[in-house]
């Protein structure tokens, strides 16, 4: 017979159906089921291979956690999610320290981050056994509101929702600002104005005013001032005091003193019936004053957000059943065919496929120079149409658009928690808990051991470090910090895809850079081309392209692409040969041409000799000569390269400033790839590099515990860009959704690298100056407040000084923050 509480634990079970990857046999559902049975608190579980779940049925022993461990151990994985929650009424560390820990204890959740700042959570969790729902649940039961995010109408909600508090905290300050005005003139005035001592005593009366004070205080305490007390007592009940309960403690130990000097002053010791009615609305209004400005800064760390959602139209004007509508954006299909005018916007992701223009794409690459759009040009939604109008395919919508992808990246980077936070989470689990603790010694010390009127003393006092201390700026230092310098590095196409790499970029010691397509153009060019006398340069030029139009060599191309370039007239090359390992020959409008290295002239008999002084200035600069020959005679010295980009010095030049080392890792010989470093005074060369050799190059140059970071172009180099400390990959604004990079340049260029590593350490800076401010300011200050320079000093600070300056610690921490938005970039010098 089962045990009480066996069976306690057989009625109160759980059933979840869990997603299962990598199954593929009937053995795979065996050994699946086998782990999870063995899973302690299990009761039954059952998995089918065609849907690929697993429904399992534990009870309250059972751990979540351990049953995906246990699928996990035997090689298969529990599909995962994301979800992300927009989290109402937080307002400190305390609160973010409170919605992980709840978000945290749902079973299946992974990992969760809260951002202060963006009132945002990010939630991993194992699909199947943790929901929206249980999450929603668990803010709430933590005190706090919270809605699912996921579409566009989300940012509206949010947006909306956003100004409404900034015009609630308005009124309410406005109102708490004007009633608090004559409370602080009626008590404060009298202490130092003799005549308004005089009017308070002679025309209104000492009780009269303070009844007076009692009212006025009472209407800001319980009217604006009641938010404090409707979040903060049931947080204290809870056992979970933030912010606003010390406010609450503290205005109304504030008013509740004063309230029984006024209306029963004979329970107080001789000299001690004070009132602060003034104390507790001022700090009311500061706070109130304070929340308004740290609202109106926050607004603005979001700019870059806003900004992109701005770029996408709301219509397109589509072809639909043979004729022109205008559509909303939501209802582009790919496939559908696009009209863009002159000045409009490009509505989606596509390819032209009739007309032509220029378009801005200086959204994607800070680039202000148009780009010429012909048919087969790809065009990116969000960029402005200039001059033309064209028509285009569409071939990406919705998420899967270019700009759809950059905003994604960019609030992912915006709600990352850099390693850095590791710390101030810590102290913040603790600070709202300990900063009661002082007060209250505070009190029992000034009561104690204090001067009289003791009782007035202790009050004073431990209501200032109630108020003075701000878990705001602790919580608010960092994530402001990330937000407005991920922001501004997307305006300046830089994009963070995971944002520790904010922080881990900073460390970078040498900068690793693929030579192909991120130091060079990525396409050979005929970059020299001397002719023998006698011999005409473009004569020369249209016969050797007709030659070697025929070969499918790169060198070939660029050879045809420089003759189609001049205008040259295009002729046509018969009894075509090509000469392994020598060259190529063909006939040419009745002319022989031969086209190849100095050993094919060498076979034709001809001396090369007369070229010698360009061929070892081209082999200087990395490039290997070849010769043209034509009716068997030498006409030419002819190199083609792959030419740098303009930018390349610029940007090598910006990163040595930066102190940083730089090395390519190239497969050409080492000979053109010294000649390259060089030119460009790069340190070291990592030469005749196979494609599947870079990995081993990157781990080379970690051996010396230096923090690498690769550059690549993000296809090719994948491997790479994932070994290195981080990875940079270099887009071209199509190919943003780069996968093993920790950061996309969406420039072409170099320079992204110099302004991504220099925005890097601004950031990390601003950071560290913020949170050196936040927790200088608590721990200089509470002492302070505590009474900690009376005995030598004679100095108190009093509780409405205390109210401003922990208004403005949150204030200072968000401007310093919105710094950022002023970094200036490298400009690009053609």
């Amino acid at each position: 017979m089962a045990s009480p509480s066996a069976a306690r634990h057989l009625e109160e079970t759980h059933s979840v159906s869990l997603s299962v990857e990598g199954m593929n046999c009937a053995s795979c559902v065996a050994r699946v089921e086998k782990a999870i049975r063995a899973v302690p608190g299990v009761v039954s579980a059952s998995v089918n291979l065609a849907t690929e779940r697993a429904d399992v049925r534990f009870d309250t022993t059972a751990k979540p956690a351990e049953i995906i461990k246990a699928i996990a151990n035997v090689g298969y994985g529990a599909v995962e999610d994301t979800i992300e929650l927009g989290i109402e009424d937080m307002n400190c560390a305390s609160c973010v320290g409170r919605v992980e820990k709840a978000l945290k204890a749902v079973p299946g959740v992974i990992e969760a981050n809260v951002n202060l700042a963006s009132e945002k959570a990010s939630i991993r969790l194992v699909k199947g056994l943790a929901s929206a729902d249980m999450l929603l649940d668990a803010v709430r039961s933590a005190g706090y509101e919270a809605h699912q995010l996921g579409d566009e109408r989300d940012i509206d909600r949010e947006e909306a929702k956003r100004e409404e508090e900034l015009g609630r905290l308005q009124r309410d300050f406005l109102i708490a600002a004007f009633l608090t005005l004559p409370v602080f003139v009626l008590e404060m005035g009298s202490h130092v104005v003799p005549a308004i001592h005089d009017f308070v005593m002679t025309r209104i009366g000492m009780a009269e005013s303070r009844y007076l004070q009692f009212a006025l205080a009472t209407i800001v305490l319980f009217g604006p001032g009641l938010r404090f007390f409707a979040k903060g007592v049931p947080a204290l009940l809870r056992t979970a005091p933030d912010m606003n309960s010390l406010v609450a403690i503290g205005t109304g130990a504030a008013w509740g003193y004063s309230i029984v000097a006024t209306f029963a002053s004979g329970l107080l010791p001789a000299g001690t019936a004070n009132v602060y009615y003034e104390a507790a609305a001022v700090i009311v209004a500061l706070i109130l004053l304070g929340r308004l400005l740290e609202a109106r800064a926050k607004g603005r760390t979001s700019g870059a957000i806003k900004h992109l959602m701005g770029l996408q139209p709301k219509t397109a004007r589509v072809l639909r059943g043979g004729e022109t509508r205008e559509i909303p954006i939501a209802e582009v299909r790919a496939g559908d065919m696009v009209l863009v005018r002159p000045g409009e916007k490009v509505a989606v992701d596509g390819t032209v496929v009739e007309g032509g223009s220029y378009v801005d794409e200086s959204m994607l690459s800070g680039e202000p120079v148009p780009i010429e759009k012909t048919k087969g040009s790809e065009v990116v939604g969000g960029t402005i149409n200039k001059t033309g109008a064209f028509t285009f395919r569409a071939t990406k919508v919705g998420a899967a658009t270019v700009l759809a992808q950059i905003i994604k990246m960019v609030e992912q980077a915006q709600g990352a928690k850099l390693p850095i936070q590791a710390l101030v989470d810590r102290v913040t689990a603790w600070f709202v808990p300990a900063v009661m603790g002082v007060a209250a010694v505070t009190f029992v010390a000034w009561f104690v051991f204090g001067p009289d009127p003791a009782l007035t003393f202790a009050l004073v006092n431990s209501v200032a470090v109630l108020i003075i201390a701000c878990p705001c700026a602790m919580g608010l230092a960092t994530p402001t910090s990330i937000m407005v310098g991920t922001g501004r590095a997307a305006e300046l196409g830089v994009l963070f895809r995971k944002g520790e790499a904010l922080q881990s970029l900073r460390n970078a010691e040498i900068v690793a850079v693929d030579k192909t397509g991120t130091l060079t153009k990525g396409r050979p060019e005929l970059t020299d081309l001397y002719t023998a006398p006698g011999f005409d340069r473009n004569s020369v030029l249209a016969l050797v392209s007709a030659a070697e139009a025929r070969s499918e060599h790169p060198i070939a191309e660029a050879i045809v692409s420089a003759a189609g370039a001049a205008g040259l007239e295009k002729a046509y090359a018969d009894k075509f040969e090509a000469i392994p390992g020598f060259g190529a020959r063909a006939e040419v409008a009745g002319k022989s041409v031969h086209v190849g290295a100095d050993r094919l002239m060498a076979r034709l008999g001809l001396d090369v000799s007369e070229f010698g002084s360009e061929a070892a200035r081209l082999g200087d600069e990395g490039k290997s000569p070849l010769y043209a020959a034509i009716d068997d005679k030498l006409a030419a010295i002819i190199a083609v390269a792959d030419p740098l980009k303009e930018t390349t010095l610029q940007a090598v030049r910006a990163l040595q400033d930066l102190g940083l080392k730089i090395a390519i890792i190239t497969g050409d010989n080492r000979r053109t790839a010294e000649a390259i470093a060089r030119k460009l005074g790069i340190d070291e060369v990592l030469a005749e590099v196979l494609p599947d050799g870079k990995v081993a190059a990157v781990r080379r140059l970690q051996a010396d515990g230096r923090n690498v970071a690769f550059v690549g172009d993000g296809i090719n180099d994948a491997p790479a860009l994932a070994t290195a400390d981080v990875g940079i990959a270099i887009g071209t604004g199509t190919d943003v959704a780069i996968e093993s990079a920790d950061v996309v340049l969406m420039s072409g260029d170099l320079v992204g690298v110099p302004n991504a590593i220099a925005l890097s350490r601004a950031t990390i800076r601003n950071i560290r100056e913020n949170l050196f401010w936040a927790f200088a300011y608590n721990v200089v200050l509470i002492p302070v407040a505590a009474g900690a320079l009376y005995p030598g000093y004679g100095v108190l600070l009093s509780p409405v000084f205390a109210a401003a300056a922990m208004a403005l610690s949150s204030v200072f921490v968000v401007g310093n923050a919105l710094r950022l938005k002023r970094f200036r970039a490298l400009e690009r010098q053609a």
